[in-house]
């Protein structure tokens, strides 16, 4: 089993379930906590995301929702906006789009790993939590593929199985951990990280 080491960005895909799955693995992040994160979860094109905000108020890292040409930061979490893509830059900033749906979704995991992929390669740890698409799954194979740390939760702990499934179809990820074992597995990123 590859241990993770040298890794400066993680980049975390979710739908449904997601938002009770993400609590899990984020809160109780130690406060020393330095790994930046970025997160697509699935939402509305029509719907206000209040995902900082209730996150914000829950952890000890800095919370965003994404802004175009916002620099990544150690210790901060952000989140993509309802009806753009999110992309990360190879300059470590982040950039939006409103090109069409992806699996029917946008923002789309598929579309944030694959851009992370390309920018942080070894350097990045990709994760795909519990979902109803198969978004997600080509995006942590190309992460994987271009030499980055993956991680998928083990579909039977998944509140819907469907997403991870999907990514393990594709790829044999690093590791495959229930929501504490994913939450264990970020500390330990966080502690052989260059950030």
């Amino acid at each position: 089993m590859r241990a993770p080491h040298g890794i400066a960005l993680a980049a975390i895909g979710a739908s449904a379930g997601g938002v009770e799955a993400l609590l899990r693995i984020l809160g109780d992040l130690p406060p020393r906590f330095r790994l930046p994160i970025v997160v697509v979860l699935h939402l509305p094109d029509e719907r206000t995301s209040h995902l900082a905000e209730l996150f914000g108020q829950r952890l000890a890292l800095t919370v965003h929702e994404a802004t175009a040409g916002e620099p990544i930061l150690p210790g901060h979490l952000y989140f993509a906006p309802p009806g753009y893509h999110l992309l990360v830059e190879a300059d470590q900033s982040l950039s939006l789009s409103c090109e069409g749906p992806v699996l029917f979704s946008r923002p789309s995991i598929d579309v944030l790993l694959d851009s992370a992929a390309h920018a942080y390669r070894e350097r990045l740890a990709a994760m795909l939590l519990t979902g109803a698409s198969a978004d997600g799954a080509a995006g942590l194979a190309k992460a994987g593929a271009l030499g980055g740390f993956t991680a998928v939760q083990d579909p039977a702990s998944a509140k819907v199985a469907t997403m991870p499934a999907a990514a393990l179809a594709l790829w044999q990820p690093d590791r495959v951990l229930d929501l504490p074992g994913l939450h264990r597995l970020l500390i330990e990123l966080d502690e052989t990280s260059i950030c």
